[in-house]
């Protein structure tokens, strides 16, 4: 009975206005107020507890949306019942008014979901050098977008059927079994395999955050791991999008899986006359006073030999992939820089016999000193 006299008192006062014009400033007016009360709510929590609890200013900010559209909603629902409006005009705005909590409460969600991400991650901060740290973080993105998209659809599913002509058309597509709906599925098998698969990622880990790896024979770095796609950063700053399917159908090379240290591998061709042993004990001594060794592995072979040269394989280790790719550009240089001021009888060379056309060949051979020989390599 109280509302009942309030609308009729409204109508009297203001009954020279259209209706439809005085339900639409009532529910103006009302998120008016309620946009202003929530600033001077916030300006007052602010400057109480905003230096003493930073935390709470911090969640001020991450939910003002939410709480705006709530307070907005509020301020609806309390004066929509005072608006003098026909029901061609109160059942749309009623609509869209659940559509609003449908999508507040979706919000809501996605800020729950992304503040307890931001939560947890705090306690893990190294990415570079901390696998733990790598582990969690890959797990709480993929799982954080996971989330965030099934959120979203859930929401945009719920807000459409509150409509009938959309309800009716949801529900006759999904009892057919007929063309529309295997074509529905083919279309979304992509976007769901892709999710399947970073669900596997994140519980399995074959790639984390700031992993080196090389794929389609590109080298680089996993950047960032989104719900269908994976970023990777390459050495020359480029990015490679890779869909997150491929790392569960596909062969690739994960250079920090269970440690970032490498073992990096540097060849030269030298000649016969090389002193293998003293580029050995050299390479030992450069590589203890470089900065990039890890203090693991340093060893020097002969691992192949032909008709002009020997092969050296030198096998040097760092604690990642950049600092093995800089030692061995390192070592590579200072290992030639050696050969060619202190060894310069190891560089390869050719060695040939000149024979005289005029002589005799088999003669001439038979002829050749040891002498002849060295004089002609020398030349």
């Amino acid at each position: 009975m109280h509302w009942q006299a309030l609308i009729a008192d409204i109508d009297r006062m203001f009954g020279w206005i259209p209706s439809w014009f005085i339900g639409l400033g009532l529910v103006a007016g009302a998120m008016l107020l309620a946009l202003s009360s929530y600033r001077i709510a916030k300006w007052l929590l602010n400057r109480a507890f905003g230096t003493r609890i930073p935390l709470l200013s911090v969640f001020i900010e991450r939910t003002s949306g939410p709480a705006q559209l709530a307070l907005c909603l509020a301020a609806v629902a309390l004066v929509l019942p005072l608006a003098p409006l026909d029901d061609t005009i109160r059942t749309p705005l009623l609509r869209l008014f659940v559509v609003a909590v449908i999508a507040l409460i979706g919000w809501i969600s996605i800020r729950i979901v992304d503040m307890s991400a931001a939560r947890y991650l705090q306690n893990f901060r190294d990415v570079t050098e901390n696998f733990v740290a790598r582990k969690h973080v890959t797990q709480v993105r993929v799982f954080k977008r996971v989330a965030d998209t099934i959120i979203v659809v859930i929401t945009v599913s719920a807000a459409l059927m509150t409509f009938d002509s959309v309800r009716q058309y949801g529900v006759s597509l999904f009892a057919s079994a007929g063309a529309a709906g295997i074509i529905v599925g083919l279309a979304a098998r992509p976007l769901l395999s892709n999710l399947i698969a970073g669900l596997q990622i994140a519980i399995t880990q074959p790639i984390r955050i700031e992993d080196a790896v090389i794929i389609e024979n590109e080298w680089g770095w996993v950047e960032d791991i989104a719900s269908t796609y994976v970023v990777i950063r390459l050495w020359d700053w480029r990015r490679m999008v890779v869909p997150l399917s491929y790392f569960i159908e596909k062969p690739f090379q994960n250079w920090t899986r269970d440690t970032a240290s490498l073992i990096g591998v540097i060849a030269l061709h030298v000649d016969y006359r090389a002193d293998v042993p003293r580029i050995r004990r050299w390479l030992e001594e450069a590589v203890k006073q470089s900065k990039l060794w890890d203090g693991a592995v340093v060893n020097l072979q002969v691992i192949d030999a032909d008709a002009r040269t020997i092969e050296l394989r030198a096998l040097v280790s760092a604690r990642n992939a950049p600092q093995s790719w800089d030692l061995r550009c390192e070592m590579r240089e200072k290992l030639i820089a050696f050969i060619r001021d202190e060894m310069p009888e190891a560089l390869p060379r050719d060695r040939a016999i000149l024979i005289s056309s005029a002589d005799d060949d088999a003669d001439l051979l038979g002829r050749v000193t040891p002498e002849k020989t060295r004089a002609s390599t020398r030349n």
